[in-house]
């Protein structure tokens, strides 16, 4: 990526500039990665994700004008700033999660805006929460990109969000998303990835690997074992910085092959 001068924002591709928000952590990595989208030469962006509640970065995102402000999930590293930013702008705020709109409608599945000069599809992918989706840019570059919010990272593997989040929904976004081809990956945390489809594949064999140990956990541990039982044998080795997430995708893998006895 090519850094340019004004507003601290990276060009990551074609149509996309990003901004680091200033609340790194355990769960965001560097921060919140919030996105502008536009084509050359039109006059205003659609903010993807604006982050926290932080002055200075909304000033930043807001500088060059906004038309739209999306959400790709309810967590507030990613919609605290909405409001504010809608505020500061006159932009409406779109979300899967009616809770999170403002001046607008929820977001459907399969719905395709034209803003900003181009062309955005909405890629429902439940999973890290029910309310997660992604944003499909078909023109941006050869393989077009994918906004991916919280379901695919630039580092790491997510977490599920049991009980909101749920594996079996997890899987078939993975699938959904694998359809996309070799997109460039725009996550919320962490770098700008190639390939979405070997993004995806890499993190299906994740899963299924963690659900082999999750299943070796519980055959050693005894059919009724807790969640922290398992977290205990499967993720020893986890930060405890980490240990919340942790517990919550085992419970979700737990609730998962428990499902299907």
């Amino acid at each position: 990526m090519v850094a340019e001068n004004s507003f601290s924002q990276v060009r990551c591709t074609a149509l996309t500039r990003s901004r680091l928000a200033p609340n790194p952590g355990p769960m965001s990595l560097d921060g919140t990665n919030s996105y502008l989208i536009a084509a050359d030469g039109h006059p205003g962006a659609v903010v993807v994700d604006p982050g926290p509640l932080d002055e200075k970065h909304l000033q930043e995102l807001a500088a060059g004008g906004v038309e739209l402000i999306l959400i790709t999930h309810r967590h507030a590293d990613h919609t605290a700033g909405a409001a504010r930013l809608s505020e500061m702008t006159g932009a409406p705020v779109r979300a899967a999660d009616s809770s999170h709109c403002l001046g607008e409608q929820p977001l459907r599945a399969g719905e395709v805006l034209i803003v900003a000069g181009t062309e955005v599809r909405v890629v429902a992918t439940p999973g890290h929460t029910s309310d997660s989706v992604c944003f499909h840019l078909p023109f941006d570059g050869p393989a077009g990109s994918v906004l991916t919010g919280d379901t695919v990272l630039g580092r790491g593997t997510t977490m599920l969000d049991h009980p909101d989040g749920r594996l079996g929904d997890y899987l078939s976004s993975l699938d959904r998303l694998e359809l996309l081809g070799p997109a460039t990956v725009l996550p919320a945390h962490g770098p700008v990835l190639p390939a979405l489809d070997a993004v995806v594949r890499n993190y299906r064999k994740h899963r299924l690997d963690r659900l082999t140990q999750i299943r070796s956990a519980v055959t050693r541990l005894g059919p009724d074992a807790g969640v922290r039982q398992v977290t205990d044998v499967v993720y020893a080795e986890a930060d405890p910085s980490v240990r919340r997430a942790a517990e919550s995708s085992v419970a979700a893998q737990l609730d998962y092959l428990r499902s299907r006895r």
